[in-house]
C-alpha cells in the first residue's frame, strides 16, 4: 500500500493529462489533490475515475467561500461524489455551513488558514489586520476548528504550533508548500521538506511540481515517501 501521508497535486490542465500523470505515478501514490484549475478541464470526472475505478483517495481543493446557504448546498452536492477531503476558507461561518452540508457523510472539511503563497506584505495589501503572520494563522486555525472543521490547511512552518492547540487534538493538519530539499520553491514563500513537515505535526503533505515536473514522476513520488520513512 502507498503511504497516504503523501498527496500528489494533479496541477495539470485537463482530465487526459491527469489520468496520464496518475498512470505514470502508478502505485507510488494513493492520494491525489484536484484543484480549482482542473475543474473546467474535467476535474470531477477525474476525481470519480481515480476514486471509483482506481481506488485512490481524493482531496478536492476548491477553497470555497460564499454565503452560508450556498456553501451548504455546494458541499451537500459534493458529498454525492464520495470524495475524501474538501477545502473551504477558514472563516467560522463558512466552516459551519460546510459542516452542515456534509452532515452524515465521510467527507472531511479542511479549513484554509493563510495561503502558503502569502507573506505579511500580501496581508497588508489585502487589508488584513496588523500582526505576526504566524499568530494570525494560529488564531484562524483555532477558530476554524472550533467551528467544526475536521482539520486545517497550513504552511509547514505553522504546523507545530497548530498541532499544539487544544482544538487540534484528533484533527488533521495538511501542509502544502512542501518541497524536497533539492527542489525550487516556485511561488511558495513558506516551505519545508517533507520529513520536516511531518515531524512538525502534519498528517499529510501536498507536493505538486516536484513530482509532475520530474522526468520520472513515479520515482519522484517514491523518493518523497522514502524521505518520510
Amino acid at each position: 500500500m502507498p503511504d497516504d501521508r503523501l498527496i500528489v497535486a494533479l496541477d495539470v490542465p485537463n482530465i487526459v493529462q491527469g489520468l496520464d500523470l496518475a498512470a505514470r505515478i502508478g502505485d507510488a501514490c494513493g492520494f491525489y489533490k484536484i484543484g480549482l484549475g482542473m475543474l473546467t478541464g474535467g476535474g470531477f470526472a477525474l476525481a470519480n475515475e481515480l476514486k471509483q475505478e482506481q481506488g485512490k483517495r481524493i482531496f478536492l481543493d476548491l477553497k470555497l467561500f460564499d454565503i452560508g446557504a450556498t456553501i451548504e448546498a455546494a458541499v451537500r452536492g459534493i458529498t454525492q461524489h464520495d470524495l475524501d477531503f474538501l477545502t473551504v476558507h477558514g472563516d467560522p461561518q463558512v466552516v459551519r455551513a460546510a459542516a452542515e452540508g456534509r452532515a452524515g457523510r465521510g467527507l472531511k472539511i479542511l479549513a484554509v488558514t493563510v495561503l502558503t503563497s502569502l507573506d505579511r506584505a500580501d496581508l497588508d495589501a489585502n487589508l488584513i489586520r496588523p500582526g505576526d503572520l504566524a499568530e494570525i494563522t494560529l488564531e484562524r486555525a483555532a477558530r476554524a476548528l472550533e467551528a467544526g472543521a475536521d482539520g486545517v490547511i497550513a504552511s509547514p512552518q505553522e504546523a507545530a504550533a497548530i498541532r499544539a492547540l487544544p482544538q487540534a487534538a484528533g484533527r488533521l493538519i495538511v501542509t502544502p508548500g512542501v518541497r524536497p530539499a533539492d527542489s525550487a520553491p516556485g511561488d511558495q514563500k513558506r516551505t519545508a521538506t517533507p520529513a520536516q513537515a511531518i515531524r512538525d505535526g502534519a498528517d499529510h503533505i501536498v507536493v505538486g511540481r516536484p513530482v509532475w515536473q520530474a522526468a520520472d514522476p513515479r520515482a519522484a513520488a517514491a523518493a518523497i515517501i522514502r524521505d518520510l520513512a
